[in-house]
């Protein structure tokens, strides 16, 4: 349902939970090697790109979905062009050292004591909630200490994974790896402490409430990512918004939290930032710049004006 503001999260969420669950003591022989699969192929894609300009400052804004699957061509035409003539790029977030993510994690994502998350669910979920886990091949104990934001992030990403998206193929990865290369600026809109606690400080029911929101969403996943991805690879900010608005009914303080509220705050750092010369990139989540409440609706109401760039 949300996955799209989650994607950023859902690495330290992993790096959490996999540390709970106990290793076996006896692993068996590793298999053979498959041999390696031919390589996909290319499939030029066109994500919509905006600029907000004034005489001495450019700033672009570039909406990305965080992980993907290999074979999309996205880093090349005007979206290349924007990055390189940036001096710097913005993320949501600068990922931390995987050791800190991980810590971060634990402390925010685990109890100590009190009932176990299967507890603490209405009992009409538990069997859901366990079909989810056994489908994806997790022993409800590694998730008896987990809080349900936690193993929501967890389920959002897990059947995503298995069907072939990668961070490491998101633009995030690609974009801050370009960045280093070139030596350009690397800064963050929010903190790695501040995403995790937009979901860790939530009330336990409406954390309760996204986790069954979550599962309820499982059987559909597949599809509604991939009619995400369509969306932002051919450059449709509005099909995109469309999707994620219907699955934001059920659940519209998530959608104000995750969502609206960034968006204006995000909105009102443009503005600081105009006031300085320089060019610069700014990726974040594609459901952040489209539909109503967008980066885009912020910057209007400031008197800011973001101009779609067509290619």
């Amino acid at each position: 349902m949300i996955r799209k503001f989650l994607l950023p999260l859902l690495g330290l969420a992993i790096a959490g939970a996999a540390s709970a669950q106990t290793a076996p003591t006896q692993t068996a022989p590793a298999p053979a090697a498959p041999a390696p699969a031919a390589a996909p192929a290319t499939v030029d894609a066109d994500p919509a790109l905006w600029v907000v300009r004034d005489k001495d400052t450019t700033i672009y804004l570039f909406g990305t979905i965080h992980v993907l699957k290999p074979g999309l061509s996205w880093f090349d035409e005007a979206v290349k062009k924007a990055f390189d003539t940036s001096d710097a790029l913005v993320l949501e977030m600068v990922m931390p050292e995987p050791e800190s993510m991980k810590g971060l994690v634990m402390s925010k994502g685990f109890t100590a004591d009190g009932p176990t998350l299967t507890e603490r669910l209405p009992e009409a979920d538990r069997p859901v909630y366990l079909k989810a886990l056994s489908d994806l091949g997790i022993p409800p104990v590694a998730f008896d200490r987990a809080r349900p934001w936690l193993v929501a992030t967890n389920l959002t990403l897990m059947p995503l994974m298995k069907g072939g998206y990668a961070a490491e193929q998101g633009p995030e990865q690609v974009l801050t790896a370009a960045a280093k290369q070139e030596n350009k600026q690397l800064l963050g809109l929010e903190t790695p402490e501040q995403q995790i606690g937009y979901l860790a400080d939530m009330p336990e029911p409406l954390q309760i409430k996204f986790l069954e929101a979550t599962l309820k969403d499982l059987p559909d996943a597949d599809r509604q990512m991939t009619a995400m991805v369509d969306a932002w690879s051919t450059g449709q900010p509005d099909k995109l918004a469309a999707i994620m608005n219907d699955s934001m009914k059920e659940t519209p303080e998530l959608g104000k939290l995750l969502l609206t509220d960034r968006n204006a705050r995000w909105a009102q750092w443009i503005r600081q930032r105009l006031a300085r010369p320089g060019t610069v990139f700014v990726a974040v989540g594609a459901g952040h710049l489209a539909g109503a409440g967008s980066v885009q609706d912020q910057l209007g109401k400031l008197g800011i004006k973001a101009t779609r760039i067509e290619y």
